[in-house]
């Protein structure tokens, strides 16, 4: 068997009705982070020559939502939204991180910014999975930042809201608390286990969904800010499995629906997996009834 019939064996698209896995209690739309990487063509996921552009078509004929990367490194424009969501079918859903200035790069006028952004993603509708706050290494449980944090979730109130803590002094009760008051999601995390680095977690603080990244557990390379080799990771299955016992069963029995996505882009190792927890969990004859 060649290369290409191997990638082509690998990521042969599912029957349409075979995308979301799960119960009727929980369904689980599992995905990745981000679909528009060419190295993905590269590697036998999309078509040789796939465009940019058909990207997100050739992606729904595997998964049933996606994380949006784009949204955080600028601004959502309503009218982009809405060209971008018309290329995916009626029930595919979408997850937006929210925008580096509301997070990383903080600006003296954020409040404007977060009015701004839900201009942004408006059009998506009930299309709107979540909005993924996704907070720095640095961004710890100080005084300052539990305030603007406070702010920061009234802004985005009415909006399905998860929130990716990255340092540990956030894994705390009074944390958790706060969260399930206010009906946000704390997200789960697969990542390297590292002293500062928020750990994985099976807490769910809002029963409408939870919310679960695969990041990878590339400890040498988690430190680097070259994203190829902080995010160059392939799951085995055995790890696969042990997560779908250790975490997705005890998620799914506290939830209305779970979210699940791969960030590990590197070399299409992030489909690939996602592909692999699809068959994993319909094979414990999870799927969608």
């Amino acid at each position: 068997m060649t290369t290409v019939q191997r990638a082509e064996a690998m990521f042969s698209p599912p029957a349409v009705d075979g995308l979301t896995v799960g119960s009727r209690q929980c369904p689980l739309y599992i995905g990745t982070s981000g679909y528009s990487y060419t190295e993905w063509s590269d590697s036998g996921f999309y078509p040789a020559a796939t465009r940019t552009a058909d990207m997100l078509g050739e992606y729904t004929r595997y998964f049933p939502a996606v994380e949006l990367n784009y949204t955080w490194y600028q601004m959502p424009r309503p009218e982009a939204v809405a060209r971008m969501a018309a290329k995916a079918p009626e029930d595919f859903l979408f997850a937006a991180k929210l925008t580096r200035s509301l997070t990383h790069d903080i600006r003296d006028n954020w409040s404007q910014e977060v009015n701004q952004y839900r201009r942004g993603v408006a059009p998506l509708g009930s299309r709107l999975a979540a909005v993924l706050v996704q907070l720095p290494p640095d961004f710890r449980r100080s005084p300052a930042n539990r305030c603007y944090l406070a702010r920061l979730l009234d802004g985005l109130q009415g909006l399905p809201v998860a929130v990716e803590f990255r340092h540990v002094s956030w894994a705390v009760d009074p944390v958790f608390a706060e969260l399930e008051r206010r009906r946000v999601t704390l997200v789960s995390v697969d990542a390297p286990d590292l002293p500062e680095l928020f750990p994985h977690m099976d807490i769910v603080t809002n029963p409408d969904f939870f919310y679960l990244r695969f990041h990878g557990r590339n400890r040498s390379g988690w430190s680097s800010s070259n994203m190829q080799k902080k995010f160059d990771y392939d799951y085995s299955e055995t790890e696969l499995r042990q997560r779908t016992e250790a975490s997705i069963a005890a998620l799914s029995s506290r939830a209305d629906r779970g979210l699940v996505f791969f960030n590990n882009h590197v070399r299409a190792q992030a489909p690939r997996n996602a592909r692999n927890l699809q068959n994993i969990l319909k094979a414990r004859q999870w799927t969608k009834q």
